[in-house]
């Protein structure tokens, strides 16, 4: 990984030149792509409207646009409040992607990362490449019944990234992405950190089964029951015993 911030006149740009060799201001809209499609989803999982695909197929990008959620998202709705360069949201999540990626593990590698600064407010742009043929847990589980031994593989590759301290600040059924091989990869790292073992851990799953009733909620017909649960839990704590 090799990265290089260009300032601009109201912010600066964070990019690495073997991913993205150009870019400027243009390309964190969707207007400065020849193709661009928003992601869409069912179950709730397109997000809040803010991603697009950008790019050509082979190589296609995800840009991003920061904006809040929950309560305060209904009052403000993408500024953050300035409190230096190294700190903002994308910045941030370009490093700690790059680590992640670096280590092989299976997250999106990030392009360019850009905060547009007003006062004491700024806000703030993702583009990370594509991950091809991948679809929502919330999505794989909607199909066909998932195959023996799903969850415990997938308690296991959680356990895997827990073991390298990521944290994910919103792990849920949406960021978290199957491929067809059904190994799993996680997106959307905004507020995440690279942590020592703790209670996080366990914080984290319980929001990941949070997430999985409440999808179920929604549509019975999906492939989740409490045994899932507790296979998954199986295939995450017997990797943590094989270390």
């Amino acid at each position: 990984m090799t990265e290089t911030v260009d300032k601009t006149p109201d912010g600066a740009i964070l990019y690495d030149r073997q991913v993205i060799r150009e870019i400027s201001a243009d390309r964190f809209h969707p207007s400065g792509w020849l193709h661009a499609e928003p992601v869409t989803g069912s179950l709730r999982s397109a997000g809040r409207g803010n991603t697009m695909f950008v790019g050509n197929v082979p190589r296609q990008f995800v840009l991003r646009h920061y904006v809040r959620g929950g309560l305060i998202g209904k009052l403000v709705r993408d500024t953050y409040v300035w409190t230096g360069e190294e700190s903002t949201r994308p910045f941030v999540e370009w490093r700690m992607l790059a680590k992640m990626a670096d280590k092989g593990l299976r997250v999106p590698r990030p392009a360019a990362a850009r905060y547009r600064r007003k006062g004491p407010f700024y806000t703030a742009d993702i583009i990370t490449v594509r991950i091809p043929n991948v679809v929502s847990l919330s999505e794989y589980i909607a199909g066909d019944a998932p195959a023996e031994g799903f969850w415990q593989s997938l308690g296991a590759a959680v356990y895997g990234f827990h073991e390298q301290g990521v944290f994910h600040a919103d792990m849920n059924a949406y960021n978290l992405q199957i491929d067809n091989d059904g190994d799993l990869w996680m997106l959307d790292f905004d507020r995440g950190r690279l942590l020592s073992p703790g209670p996080w851990q366990q914080r984290t799953l319980e929001r990941l089964h949070r997430s999985l009733r409440k999808i179920v909620a929604l549509d019975p017909r999906l492939h989740f029951r409490q045994h899932n649960w507790e296979q998954f839990l199986e295939g995450y704590f017997e990797a943590s015993r094989s270390e």
